[in-house]
């Protein structure tokens, strides 16, 4: 399905947005990242793109995490313009708002799996050794707790930063390749947690190269160049709208 044939709700629901881009162009230099990029998602909803690299897709994902800023247009996630806010709002958004599984794991490896999980907790209030481990064991990892990065497989690695992303419960959780590192054991794992995660309510951005992982998700939105080329109906169309 190209633009020209895409239904407005595929880039535009009908229920207020959670997360909204409007017009957003991102530039460095002379090269256009993202060129006019305009589309919204549901809260709850649980969102796939994709395209080839160099698409912008990781530079949406920055935006949407603050730790970029728009060349022009408007990001708003939860009634916020996050590109209008000053450094202490941006990071009080980042501790409260987001939460990030990056396909390269970023734990601390000489902390154990609980410290790494209770070291986002830090960052956002207090540690809390309890709540830490507990996130822990609904990954699967209570055995696991006080295992170094190095003692524990790729997929565990990745369990404890899924588990380090939602310790404080943030209601955006973004997913940059979170399989690109597995096995095919391990990647079914991590895509079952991050359906469980859409099911509990939590807004679901993933970024992927896999059209049979982006299919998973309620919708899929293709990139290239900087633009939104394709909005494809996931499996939601499949079922009654929520």
């Amino acid at each position: 399905m190209t633009m020209a044939d895409a239904p407005d709700a595929l880039l535009y629901p009908e229920r207020l947005p959670f997360v909204e881009l409007r017009d957003v162009v991102r530039r460095f230099g002379a090269v256009a990242a993202l060129d006019g990029v305009s589309l919204a998602v549901e809260a709850g909803e649980w969102v796939a793109f994709t395209g080839p690299s160099g698409s912008g897709k990781t530079t949406l994902l920055n935006l949407l995490a603050g730790l970029d800023r728009p060349t022009a247009g408007r990001v708003r996630v939860a009634a916020r313009d996050v590109g209008r806010l000053g450094p202490r709002e941006l990071a009080r958004y980042r501790q409260r708002q987001v939460g990030l599984i990056f396909q390269q794991f970023h734990l601390m490896p000489y902390l154990t799996a609980v410290e790494n999980v209770m070291l986002a907790q830090y960052v956002h209030s207090v540690a809390d050794r309890d709540e830490a481990a507990a996130a822990l064991e609904r990954m699967g990892l209570a055995d696991r707790l006080d295992h170094l990065p190095s003692q524990l497989s790729g997929g565990e690695q990745q369990r404890v930063c899924i588990a380090r992303a939602l310790v404080n419960q943030p209601p955006l959780v973004l997913a940059d390749e979170p399989t690109g590192n597995l096995d095919a054991d391990n990647e079914e794992t991590v895509m079952e947690l991050l359906a469980g995660l859409e099911r509990s309510g939590h807004t679901v951005v993933m970024v992927t190269h896999s059209p049979a992982l982006a299919a998973r998700a309620d919708r899929e939105v293709r990139l290239d160049h900087g633009r939104v080329v394709a909005a494809l109906a996931g499996r939601a169309q499949a079922r009654v709208r929520r």
